[in-house]
């Protein structure tokens, strides 16, 4: 089953853009919301770098990867 991991911080602005945009885009997968200030073994295990980020995994393997703010259109289309 796919889902998707987006790693967030609450200092980010880009990643408060980001979840609006993504409640916006009605993708039908699970996200998980990870905060990288209280689970950085998490952002480490998958190598995050910077946020926002989000990781798209079918069972515990990454398929897909997108770093930085999105528009609506640009994450549906990333999602299919």
């Amino acid at each position: 089953m796919k889902r998707i991991l987006r790693f967030t911080a609450s200092w980010c602005g880009p990643c408060q853009g980001l979840a609006m945009n993504l409640e916006t885009a009605g993708l039908d997968l699970p996200i998980e919301v990870i905060d990288i200030d209280v689970h950085g073994d998490v952002a480490q295990e998958y190598g995050v770098r910077s946020v926002p980020t989000l990781v798209m995994l079918d069972e515990n393997t990454e398929i897909k990867r997108l770093i930085g703010s999105r528009t609506v259109n640009q994450l549906q289309e990333w999602a299919q």
